[in-house]
Order: C-alpha cells, then sequence, then structure tokens
C-alpha cells in the first residue's frame, strides 16, 4: 500500500481514531478523578561518621543495611503507632512504609504511602526520629572519634502518589489512538474487495482501466 493510500484512509476514517482516543482520554482522567488520593510523604535522613577517614566512612557504608533492617520492624511501627496515638495495628502501619539507602550519599530514605497527606508526613518523621535516637543511645556506647550520627536532612517532602489524572488521560489517548487505528486498518482491510474507484478495480485485477462510464450515461 503506497503512502497516498495511507493518506486517504486517514482522511476518510480518521475521525474514528481521534473519537476513540478522546473518548479514552476523558474515560482515564474521569476514572482518575473519581479514585482516591494517595500521597507520598519522604523522610531522608543523613547518617554522617565523626571523621572523614575512610574507615569510618566505609564502616558507615555497612552500617546502613543494618540500619533499615532495624527501622523497618512491626517494634519500630509499634512504637510509631504509641508515639502518634494512632488507630491501626504495626502490621497495617508497616504496610504503608518502604524504607531504603544510598551508600554513595549515606542517607537513609523513608516513604510512607498515606490517603492523609499531614498523617503521612508526621509518620515519616517520626520514623526518622526513631533512628535518631537509636543511634544517639549506641554512640554513647562508644569513643567520641568513633561514632556514627544521624540526622534529619530537612522536613519531610509530600507529593501525590497517585492517582495521576493528566498522565492516565495521555495514556489513555495513547491507548484510543492505537486501538482506533487497528479498527480503522481491519475495516479497510475487509473492504479490500470492495470497488469504489478505478484505483480499487487496478489494484484488484492487475491491469489498467482503459476507459469507464461516464456518471450521466449510467442507468
Amino acid at each position: 500500500m503506497y503512502l497516498i493510500e495511507y493518506g486517504r484512509i486517514l482522511v476518510r476514517r480518521g475521525w474514528i481514531i481521534l473519537l476513540l482516543a478522546a473518548l479514552a482520554a476523558a474515560g482515564a482522567f474521569l476514572i482518575s478523578r473519581g479514585q482516591t488520593p494517595v500521597y507520598r510523604s519522604t523522610q531522608k535522613i543523613l547518617i554522617q561518621p565523626s571523621r572523614t577517614d575512610f574507615g569510618l566512612t566505609e564502616a558507615s557504608r555497612l552500617l546502613l543495611n543494618n540500619l533499615v533492617a532495624y527501622l523497618d520492624s512491626t517494634f519500630i511501627a509499634a512504637d510509631i503507632i504509641e508515639n502518634l496515638r494512632l488507630d491501626m495495628t504495626p502490621s497495617d502501619l508497616k504496610s504503608k512504609v518502604t524504607i531504603d539507602s544510598d551508600r554513595n550519599s549515606l542517607l537513609v530514605q523513608i516513604d510512607v504511602d498515606m490517603e492523609d497527606e499531614a498523617l503521612a508526613a508526621r509518620v515519616a518523621q517520626e520514623w526518622g526520629n526513631e533512628l535518631v535516637r537509636f543511634r544517639e543511645q549506641e554512640n554513647q556506647k562508644v569513643r567520641r572519634e568513633d561514632q556514627v550520627t544521624a540526622q534529619l536532612q530537612d522536613n519531610p517532602t509530600i507529593s501525590l502518589l497517585r492517582p495521576r489524572a493528566g498522565i492516565n488521560a495521555l495514556a489513555g489517548a495513547v491507548l484510543g489512538l492505537l486501538i482506533g487505528g487497528v479498527i480503522v486498518f481491519v475495516l479497510e482491510y475487509l473492504e479490500s474487495s470492495v470497488v469504489r474507484r478505478r484505483d480499487d478495480l487496478e489494484r484488484a485485477l492487475n491491469i489498467p482501466v482503459l476507459a469507464g462510464i461516464p456518471d450521466d450515461l449510467q442507468g
């Protein structure tokens, strides 16, 4: 099929593609707007060795995994619930929290996903405070030059996790374009044996049409 044929198809049936794209985008947008928003609060904690020599810095990097394991427990979740007087179980709270670390920047990151953005921020910050208190207790057992402290890098950030109405609408539009394109070319394939124009006859018979009967002489 020549490019000009594709152009004719798009001119004749392009409205189908555009209509499906618009319907899919509108549907995705409306569904997204109807969903309950979930917010993500992120608290970053800086792990800081008392001196900058290579040995203590490497020890701090190795310590990160232990700190993540310490925080990622139902015991800590129970402490958070008690401190903030939350009405949920430790398992439920823990399921809303993700804890990870960055060895390059010596950071522990706590992500809390909740429908209440203010509560998510409080939980993230209190979880970070648990790590700060833990390191303060551990530092009392070692010499000052061997201490590794934990400090909240900043107040927790808040962002909308889901739904992303704009992104969902764009994805719906792209999906609608693809489905519309498939439908259009399927229709063209099914109707490919129908002769409407001189070009259709030449393509079907693979021979040139030498003459035709004018419309005013037909019938």
